[in-house]
């Protein structure tokens, strides 16, 4: 997969703030957070559209990874949870921001060869651990992650998709009946 401009350009800018700190993950956090209210300021309403460069922050965040030596499912959700965080502080659409975050990770680590059905299982993790926190019920942020995440993988191939799929449903840490569910529902 290729890397979109934005998604270039966070990486390029995760790279350098990253190099020389001891914290890679507030630094990612932090420019992260910076990219998204960057991009979000710039446009002049929160419509849906606008939300889609949080996936290519998120991605471009997650490709970073094998540069700056963090682990790809520590940085997928560190990403993921500070851009929908963001989003819902600056009054945006926080379900699209699950959605689009959680796609983006899941692309970003197709683009770097990363664990793609890992970083489905992070980002998923991150989303539903950030819903409490800016007021999403916790059951409609796992199915966001879930569609997003299985969409995404799907789109890198349907093997990947299907491993994404199962490392989804053999997650400890996730809500197996909602994760189910949302699968049952998602079969073409």
């Amino acid at each position: 997969m290729v890397l979109s401009k934005l998604a270039q350009e966070v990486s390029t800018t995760l790279v350098s703030t990253i190099k020389g700190t001891s914290d890679v993950i507030s630094a990612l956090r932090g420019v992260v957070k910076e990219q998204v209210t960057g991009v979000l300021k710039d446009v002049s309403d929160m419509a849906t559209a606008s939300l889609d460069a949080v996936s290519e922050v998120v991605g471009g965040a997650v490709s970073a990874t094998g540069q700056v030596g963090a682990s790809v499912g520590e940085m997928a959700k560190a990403a993921v949870s500070s851009a929908i965080s963001t989003v819902s502080e600056l009054g945006g659409n926080g379900l699209t921001a699950v959605s689009e975050a959680t796609s983006g990770a899941v692309s970003g680590a197709a683009s770097i060869g990363g664990d793609i059905a890992g970083v489905a299982v992070s980002a998923t993790e991150a989303a539903i651990e950030v819903a409490g926190k800016v007021g999403l019920s916790t059951t409609d942020v796992a199915r966001e992650a879930v569609l997003a995440a299985v969409k995404a993988a799907d789109q890198v191939s349907s093997e990947v998709g299907k491993s994404v799929r199962n490392a989804l449903l053999s997650a400890a840490s996730l809500p197996r009946d909602v994760i189910e569910k949302v699968l049952k529902g998602n079969e073409g």
